[in-house]
């Protein structure tokens, strides 16, 4: 499988067979978070073993957590709350680790500087300046990006927050308040995207005996006299929707694929793949905890991708092989990812020679049926890897992606598992 710069080739071909979901990375590091801020043992099963996910779990044990135990699949963390035992934190390349747990760090009275890899380098993180500070947190070393370093202690005090930018530094602001605040206490929002993301926050507080009560996502009242504390947390990861719909998507296009280890109930946005495929006229099988997808002929689809952005790429390629056209709003989510998505998927769909075109914030996708075979930069973007790599299974000849090995970033196995199923895959070194 890819591991470092790596350029994958894919044979087109049908692909059938049963694969099991990796676990959902977005809830792994929120277990992870909620382990750090439990003053007590947590035991979380079906953890994650993607680039992300074992970032985050470094950082958690900088910030003072311990791994007492470790098997596969299984890690049990005793915690006291935020006591660093390090002077800084690598968030990789994550960019929810980034804004999660910078927050949290401000929790301790120490400086902790934050900072990661790549592209997170150059993503934006202006909320830091605009917050940090109201909540008594000095910030240092910050140009707009990371790294930067914070000392608190960061006071659970009221504020009002403007997340147009996404939710992510909203729920790393409600885990640090839920685990210090003392009274009632208001966190406002205005402007809030990814809606789905707030609610996998708020159910994992939930899990760990802290509900936050909300109104219509603009008000979230903190209040601990209504907090209970378990000494042991139990969690079991869910299967992970963000990576599981390439797969869907590729048994659609191209013969026959079940996946397991999907909660089809999830509070994950990217569960909104069900509504785009049963959208496009695919027949989908729900059996226990698995969803079972036939190649059809695809009927264009319309979608607002708002809530679920990480979906884009995939979501084009969708598009790409239905008869007509296919519109994808939210285009303003796709700037500030690990490639600038806007232009990484407009030069994978032109580079498979499909026609398309962005108006306003609305991507509109022509379907041709076959694509043609190519070279596709993924710009180290593991969603655009996994999206070529599933067009590139209807093209009319090769497709050669390069810097395949950022799937690491999110799902390690994801050549493993199409190889499985039939699809046709070499490697070599550039």
């Amino acid at each position: 499988m890819p591991s470092k710069l790596m350029q994958s080739t894919i044979e087109p071909g049908n692909i059938s067979g049963t694969v099991t979901a990796p676990p959902s990375k977005s809830v792994t590091q929120r277990a992870y978070a909620a382990a750090l801020l439990h003053n007590g043992r947590t035991i979380i099963t079906n953890a994650g073993a993607s680039d992300d996910e074992h970032a985050a779990l470094g950082i958690i044990q900088q910030l003072g957590a311990k791994v007492i135990a470790q098997t596969a699949g299984t890690i049990e963390i005793q915690s006291e709350g935020v006591v660093p035992v390090s002077d800084h934190i690598n968030c990789g390349e994550s960019g929810l680790a980034a804004r999660l747990f910078t927050p949290i760090a401000a929790l301790s009275d120490k400086p902790v500087s934050i900072t990661g890899t790549g592209t997170l380098l150059s993503r934006p993180m202006q909320m830091f300046r605009e917050f940090l500070p109201a909540l008594n947190v000095d910030i240092s070393g910050f140009n707009g990006c990371l790294p930067i370093t914070v000392k608190g202690p960061l006071q659970a005090l009221p504020v009002r927050i403007n997340t147009e930018e996404g939710s992510q530094f909203l729920s790393g602001l409600l885990l640090a308040y839920g685990s210090i605040a003392t009274a009632p206490v208001v966190i406002e929002v205005e402007g809030l995207k990814s809606k789905p993301y707030v609610d996998l926050t708020l159910d994992m507080m939930r899990h760990f005996g802290k509900p936050v009560p909300y109104h219509n996502y603009k008000k979230f009242d903190i209040d601990p006299s209504f907090f209970s504390y378990p000494a042991t947390v139990e969690i079991n990861v869910e299967g992970d929707w963000s990576s599981a719909a390439y797969l869907l998507v590729a048994g659609a296009i191209t013969g026959a694929v079940t996946v397991k280890n999907l909660n089809v109930e999830s509070r994950q946005a990217d569960v909104a793949i069900l509504k785009v495929l049963d959208s496009a006229g695919v027949e989908l099988v729900h059996d226990n905890d698995s969803v079972s997808v036939k190649k059809t002929r695809l009927r264009p689809f319309e979608i607002d991708a708002t809530d679920c952005p990480d979906l884009f790429p995939i979501l084009a390629i969708l598009g790409a092989y239905c008869d007509g056209e296919s519109y994808i709003t939210g285009v303003h989510r796709l700037f500030n990812k690990e490639s600038n998505r806007a232009e990484s998927i407009s030069e994978m769909l032109e580079h498979f020679g499909v026609p398309f075109s962005i108006e306003e914030d609305t991507l509109c996708v022509t379907g041709v049926r076959k694509l043609q075979g190519t070279v596709i930069d993924s710009y180290h973007d593991h969603r655009i890897v996994m999206a070529a790599a599933v067009g590139a299974l209807g093209a009319g000849g090769q497709v050669d992606i390069l810097n395949s090995e950022s799937v690491n970033k999110s799902y390690p196995d994801f050549f493993k598992d199409l190889i499985s199923c039939g699809g046709r895959c070499n490697f070599s070194t550039p």
